[in-house]
């Protein structure tokens, strides 16, 4: 397993903020998938959980496709180990520093398939956070959470491409909620000896690091969406005065996917709804399921945040980018969203917003010197991969017109091959195919250059006032950076295993 790789994946976890460690510095320009002798098509994770003494039992059944002749391949797991089997054959392995090495007997042949079974059984406390595996096992004051940190409850894939759909059974002691990505099955929990199973199916295929886990003490609601989608809402019970904040936010998440798809075209995932958490940090749009950080309401209701995680599931989900030079592609197109949004509440239109952000930094302004598609790597500034690929947007809007920028956005989610790995040079050409364009001067314009554009989003046009959703949709852009770059800080710190 490469370093590269590991740094892909964690790039790739900022996108859905995703705003996990990033060392920028071994970052490639444009990250591509890496061969790791399987290709990955669906995980079955079943889990037991206690919290007195804590101790997480798993037994996560594989299924895979060689993509070449195998005699040993790598799974993504800090627990320990106690047997694995490849095509019902017992398979020696070995363990170390988050790394499980499978050596199958016989090898494997290219094309053919695997069914892996791994049975573990560990404490996932015993593991801090670290920059190389995610975010880790936290506690909550009723469990504990795991959101983009894979290797702390499943064996999962190296390849940060690779997607696979999910099945997973969670028990945990009764009156315990468990919650993961998916569809929740059986209508709620199904009472087994020691507990209760939650039960959990996500049939798009998705990426390892945006599962989710959060279990804990929760007021979980379920509902169905305008389009007959089902909706699973939970909140801490804990949450308090964040309480009604929150679910002013996130319980209008069916309203603000609906809102979403007519821009973006068909809502990706079989499922809906969000987690808000009263112990956990930051906001991150885990597949089906943003899981929020209850802080995020102190201000009050933040719909327009909601409408940022649920773009991802579009811009950062379906399409996926694994490269700090493409995050522009998930948090610009993210950050448009809250100006749709905007327009869609009356509280300021995309116009608007993307000329009164232009207006803010004038021409030599240090915000200008690194563009979306070459951000610094050690700035915590939101404005060049959230505010300045949002306006790249809004140029792209004006130049081509209302109905191929939207067709442009709808199709660019739609073309996306299951383990592609979209590309700025692949986004200019599908625009270009689309308008019919030549384009090659906007976007260089707007995210190549390290200057501001000569030519504002909205083409010639005078200074408005401010818009009222500005100070949110800042606040948030700032909040979501801040707190990533905060805790990759933290992360560096960890000492190596």
């Amino acid at each position: 397993m490469t370093r590269a790789v590991y740094v892909g994946a964690s790039v790739l976890l900022a996108s859905l903020l995703f705003g996990l460690a990033v060392n920028a510095t071994a970052v490639p320009s444009e990250a591509s998938p890496t061969d790791e002798g399987i290709n990955v098509t669906h995980y079955d994770v079943n889990l037991r959980y206690q919290p007195e003494p804590e101790l997480l039992s798993g037994v996560t059944t594989i299924l895979a496709t060689a993509t070449r002749t195998v005699s040993q391949f790598d799974l993504h797991l800090l627990l320990g180990v106690s047997s694995v089997s490849v095509n019902n054959e017992p398979a020696a392995f070995t363990a170390k520093d988050g790394k499980l090495t499978v050596t199958p007997k016989p090898p494997v042949a290219a094309g053919a398939d695997l069914l892996v079974v791994v049975r573990y059984r560990d404490n996932p406390a015993k593991y801090p956070p670290h920059p190389e595996h995610g975010w880790g096992w936290r506690h909550s004051p009723t469990g504990a959470v795991a959101v983009a940190s894979s290797a702390w409850w499943y064996p999962s894939s190296f390849n940060p491409a690779d997607r696979a759909t999910f099945d997973v059974s969670v028990t945990v002691p009764r009156g315990t909620e468990a919650m993961a990505s998916g569809a929740l099955q059986y209508g709620g929990p199904i009472a087994v000896p020691g507990g209760d199973q939650w039960s959990w199916r996500g049939t798009r295929p998705q990426v390892a690091q945006s599962a989710l886990l959060a279990i804990g003490q929760y007021d979980l609601r379920t509902s169905s969406s305008p389009t007959g989608q089902p909706v699973v809402t939970a909140y801490s019970t804990d949450l308090g005065d964040l309480n009604a904040p929150a679910r002013a936010s996130v319980d209008r998440t069916p309203e603000i996917v609906q809102a979403l798809s007519n821009w973006f075209g068909p809502y990706p995932y079989n499922a809906q709804g969000g987690v808000v958490d009263s112990a956990f940090f930051n906001v991150v749009a885990t597949a089906t399921r943003p899981i929020y950080a209850g802080s995020y309401f102190q201000g009050g209701a933040n719909a327009s945040m909601v409408a940022h995680e649920n773009a991802h599931q579009w811009y950062g989900n379906a399409v996926n980018p694994i490269s700090l030079t493409t995050r522009w592609m998930s948090e610009g197109f993210a950050t448009y969203a809250e100006f749709l949004w905007s327009e869609h509440e009356g509280l300021g239109t995309a116009a608007e917003l993307a000329q009164y952000y232009y207006d803010q930094f004038p021409t030599g302004h240090p915000e200008w010197q690194h563009p979306p598609a070459n951000p610094d790597p050690n700035s915590n500034s939101a404005f060049p991969v959230y505010t300045r690929a949002a306006l790249a947007l809004h140029a792209l809007r004006t130049a081509v017109g209302d109905d191929t920028f939207f067709r442009i956005m709808r199709t660019w989610a739609s073309a996306q091959q299951i383990d592609g790995v979209p590309t700025t040079a692949g986004f200019i050409a599908h625009a270009q195919q689309i308008s019919g364009a030549d384009l090659d001067a906007l976007f260089q314009a707007w995210l190549f250059a390290g200057e501001r554009p000569a030519t504002g989003p909205n083409g010639p046009a005078t200074a408005k006032p401010e818009p009222k959703s500005y100070q949110q949709i800042t606040a948030n852009s700032r909040l979501l950076t801040q707190e990533a770059h905060d805790h990759l800080a933290a992360l560096q710190t960890v000492p190596a295993e």
